[in-house]
């Protein structure tokens, strides 16, 4: 299929023209979490591009930043996996298709991508998917459940150890495969931009002592995340003064979150290990951490919090496995310890608390350069609109 490129001018109006070239992302809701933010990251980077942007998932708190980046969300039930649902999905979208006009559809979760992917072969458009996790290989039926993921024109993957399991597992070959990790926004994550204020709002709300080390695990409550590994870690370290905030929303894992105060308490961490609910001001939290702990049990297809906290000048440590050994240089902007293991964790915990200021200032600065060379949003959105014109323009002589 040919289409006409856009050329960026000051009359272009907020959403493209009608006739550019339209991308439909679709995933299955838009309430929180990575997959959002990338969606929303890409749509707004491809209407300032003079694309038009249209999304469509089952809606949620996350389309009014669609709304303010000039795209169009269309509200469908993507995130049913019952067959019926899925069937009836791909009627939906393929006469979302024609009616939008789009000329590239690109799935960003299995269950909407077994929709999306008929609809886009109906209608003759190019079809994309970006494969976000690991997912789990249990039983054939969960094997070709997810392999629609690896069925795209092109095929992203957000790590390069993403990028292998797709090699390996679906025979993904190099022509279709591409490796664009995962971004954050390096303008919010920016230390010069968190103001002495926001810090010691944050520090007062949760009752840091003004001298203490603070180490960070910034996860969901689940179990694989690690909660308990760095606990068994604390009460190794040996310091009196170290303050542990685990920071996820924990409204919803009640039970878990008791098991783990349980367990900090046994360990003799109890007055210094805190949960703390979603904190909407990650920078300035990642700004109050002596040091920032990944401490996953199982790989990381990519690892933002890792990012994050770097692109904030922090020092981190992180499981030695997965996407985090793509982000992490071991001894130079982190360090990686062996999954699992307390006390390896806790001597690197020991470790980065005890550095001399000028060698932590080094690597925060290290880290922070790293960040914005290879795991920038900018970089991220950049590349993925660079994949879409590979489909988009004209066959070259």
């Amino acid at each position: 299929m040919t289409v006409t490129l856009p050329t960026l001018d000051a009359s272009t109006p907020p959403g493209g023209p009608r006739s550019a070239p339209t991308v439909l992302q679709v995933l299955p809701r838009l309430v929180s979490g990575g997959v959002e933010r990338g969606t929303i990251e890409v749509a707004a980077a491809l209407v300032r591009a003079g694309f038009r942007a249209v999304v469509a998932s089952q809606g949620g708190p996350m389309v009014r930043e669609l709304d303010r980046a000039g795209a169009r969300h269309v509200t469908l039930p993507l995130g049913t996996k019952n067959p019926i649902g899925l069937w009836r999905n791909v009627d939906r979208l393929t006469r979302l298709i024609e009616a939008e006009g789009i000329d590239l559809v690109h799935a960003r979760s299995r269950a909407p991508a077994w929709s999306a992917h008929t609809a886009a072969r109906r209608a003759g458009v190019p079809f994309v998917t970006t494969v976000h996790g690991t997912y789990g290989q249990i039983g054939p039926l969960k094997r070709v459940y997810n392999g629609i993921m690896a069925r795209g024109d092109r095929v992203i993957a957000i790590s390069e150890f993403i990028g292998e399991r797709v090699r390996t597992t679906y025979g993904v070959d190099e022509a279709r495969l591409r490796v664009i990790h995962r971004g954050v926004d390096l303008d919010a994550f920016d230390p010069a931009r968190v103001s002495p204020e926001r810090m010691i709002q944050l520090a007062a709300a949760w009752r840091l002592p003004e001298d203490a080390a603070v180490v960070m695990l910034p996860a969901r409550l689940t179990r694989w995340k690690g909660h308990a590994v760095l606990i068994e870690a604390l009460a190794r370290v040996g310091h009196s003064d170290l303050r542990c905030l685990m920071v996820g929303g924990t409204e919803t894992r009640a039970g878990y979150r008791a098991e783990m105060e349980a367990l900090a308490a046994r360990r003799g961490q109890g007055g210094a290990v805190r949960f703390v609910e979603h904190v909407s001001d990650m920078p300035a939290a990642y700004r109050l951490a002596s040091v920032v702990v990944s401490a996953s049990t199982d790989p990381e297809a990519f690892g933002r919090v890792i990012v994050e906290a770097q692109a904030m000048g922090r020092l981190v440590i992180a499981a030695d496995h997965g996407a985090s050994r793509e982000i992490v240089v071991a001894g130079e902007t982190g360090w990686l310890v062996p999954p699992g293991d307390p006390a390896a964790l806790a001597e690197a915990i020991r470790h980065a608390i005890t550095l001399p200021v000028a060698e932590r200032q080094r690597m925060g600065e290290a880290a922070r350069a790293r960040a914005i060379a290879h795991f920038s949003s900018a970089r991220m959105c950049a590349a993925t609109l660079a994949v879409y014109r590979e489909l988009l323009e004209p066959a070259r002589a």
